[in-house]
């Protein structure tokens, strides 16, 4: 969140929420500079504010005052009620020019023209102070890349209508009206998707807008249904030629997205169109027949592509896929790509092909963005991106959500499978995912059994309680996995032994137990890990993350409490 102080006035923006608490502001009509700051201290970390308490310290040795009270001015909206005058928006110029909806604004204004003295500045600069998040649990945020001066300007009267129309609305179907098409929108409502979660209600305005948007938000929380709402709301079907593209790491997290894709563009129930062409959607997976593939490509390219890093890449180098015809370009799990030595290079060269064209949209979507702020810059400087780009993060002081319990189980390395057992036998899961660690090459050279395979014949042979047991694992092959899956969703209870490769994008809803039996590498590992639970939104049941770790993890564990803000208790057995 940006927070301009110029000589004129300084101001602060605050999310809607933020009224009950009593610590940020009051009924009163002033607020004190102490308060204020003590506020942002308390709900902030201590980086970003660094050059702020350099100023306030360097005043106060000069013994000038720094508890000056300001009235709050605010200016109501004309769609807020007078009983809730919270509910205003102020749109600071700053903000304005970068095109960034906020629905409320509390703008402090001094009493006289004198220059506050607690962070006098300038005259002739302005100086940007970035702060981290001023939300609470509930409330949803939108970032910025440093401050440039911007090339584009919007109007305070189109800012003032896109949050009017859009923020207040109760369904998707009033976002999506006039972009979406109404059996996209009727068909949605069919499946069950209804009402909007935060992501989808922070940035479809934004994406309908044109902007490039980096979607951050938590496991489970709809970043798929976004960005297809806005692919429907470009494409055209009519038009032969692939105008979406979704870039995804695995073939796994492929079929889910496809099968999504699908299920919208297929014709509702009540649909009366006669003749009306209905949208294609081809999944370009790694492990598939290209040769097919290429033949469809050529015959009848179909409207939306899923594609993996390598498939893509091929086509693209033999000239048989063009992107000169591409409306939207989504990178799905972005972080992981990113990271991923085998694809970085490849999907920036795919990336650079597509910023050379002038008609296009490029969408990031992820759980989890380390160093988000320098991801953004990156993606202006190597012109991925527009410099209007758009960080849309959701919950980032929660990076996990809030349904999950962690716990954690202390056993010796040698009795570790028996420990497992005894918690099995008292949880009684009805759908569980189980994670081991991949087997290490200098494990494999010496021969020794995976520990993936070695976990399933364990639970074959001592647990009673799920006759299904799935094994998926990169060495099991691509369609033997796919099988797998689909048998999963559409049973009953199942336990899944899996490593890593799961632990990105598969929607198991069902999820009710993740079990760790080997800790991951990184704390982003083991979010994504535990986003394979808790999966439904609007759901208030409660799903269990359970952790064997021996004494010497521990410390590893508690890392990822600290890094991940989340509170992992021992579990006795």
């Amino acid at each position: 969140m940006l927070c301009t102080f110029t000589k004129e006035m300084p101001l602060f923006f605050l999310q809607e929420s933020m009224h009950q608490s009593p610590s940020v502001m009051s009924d009163s009509p002033y607020l004190g500079i102490d308060k204020f700051l003590s506020s942002i201290v308390y709900t902030c970390s201590a980086p970003p504010l660094a050059e702020a308490r350099r100023r306030l310290l360097h005043h106060r040795r000069r013994k000038l005052s720094i508890t000056t009270r300001l009235p709050i001015s605010l200016t109501p909206s004309s769609s807020s009620s007078s009983s809730s005058p919270l509910s205003s928006l102020i749109t600071h110029p700053v903000l304005r020019r970068r095109g960034i909806p906020f629905p409320m604004a509390a703008t402090l204004l001094p009493s006289t023209k004198i220059p506050p003295p607690w962070l006098p500045v300038s005259s002739e600069r302005r100086y940007p102070i970035y702060l981290p998040n001023l939300i609470n649990s509930n409330g949803p945020i939108c970032s910025t890349p440093k401050f440039r001066p911007p090339k584009a300007f919007m109007s305070s009267s189109s800012l003032n209508n896109a949050v009017d129309s859009n923020f207040e609305a109760s369904t998707l179907r009033e976002i999506c009206n006039g972009y979406v098409p109404d059996h996209i929108l009727d068909r949605a409502e069919e499946i069950g998707f209804v009402a909007p979660t935060g992501v989808q209600r922070q940035a479809l305005p934004v994406l309908f807008s044109g902007r490039d948007c980096v979607l951050h938000a938590q496991t489970g929380s709809g970043k798929t249904l976004t960005y297809l709402l806005l692919i429907f709301s470009v494409i055209n079907a009519q038009k032969s030629a692939v105008q979406a593209l979704i870039v995804v790491p695995t073939r796994e997290l492929g079929i889910q997205v496809t099968k999504v894709a699908r299920m919208l563009a297929a014709k509702p129930a009540t649909a009366d169109e006669v003749g009306q062409k209905s949208y294609v959607v081809m999944a370009l997976l790694d492990g598939g027949l290209l040769r097919r593939h290429k033949t469809w490509l050529k015959a009848d390219p179909p409207s939306i592509l899923v594609a993996t890093v390598g498939s893509l890449c091929q086509m693209v180098e033999r000239r048989f896929l063009d992107l000169a015809s591409l409306r939207v370009l989504v990178i799905d799990e972005v972080d992981f790509m990113f990271s991923s030595s085998k694809q970085v290079s490849s999907l920036k060269k795919i990336l650079t092909s597509y910023s050379m064209f002038s008609n296009r949209q490029t969408v990031f979507a992820s759980a989890s963005i380390p160093q988000h702020r320098h991801f953004l810059q990156e993606c202006i400087q190597q012109k991925w991106t527009k410099n209007n780009v758009i960080h849309v993060h959701i919950n980032a002081v929660q990076p996990m959500p809030s349904c999950l319990l962690h716990r954690f189980v202390m056993c010796d390395k040698n009795k570790k499978h028996q420990t497992f057992l005894s918690v099995l036998l008292t949880d009684k899961p009805q759908s569980a995912i189980i994670f081991v660690s991949e087997q290490s090459e200098r494990s494999k050279k010496a021969g020794k059994i995976p520990p993936a395979t070695l976990m399933i014949d364990f639970l074959k042979t001592s647990y009673d309680g799920c006759s299904d047991v799935v094994l998926l694992d990169e060495d099991v092959n691509f369609n033997s996995r796919a099988a797998s899956l689909s048998e999963v969703r559409q049973g009953g209870s199942y336990l899944i032994v899996a490593t890593d490769l799961v632990a990105r994008g598969i929607d198991l809803p069902e999820t009710t137990h993740i079990y760790n039996f080997d800790l991951p590498r990184t704390a982003i590992d083991y979010l994504h890990r535990a986003g394979r639970t808790g999966r439904k939104p609007f759901s208030e049941e409660k799903c269990m993350v359970t952790n064997l770790i021996t004494s010497v993890e521990r410390f590893v564990l508690q890392k990822f409490e600290n890094e991940l803000l989340f509170t992992c208790d021992e579990l006795v057995v």
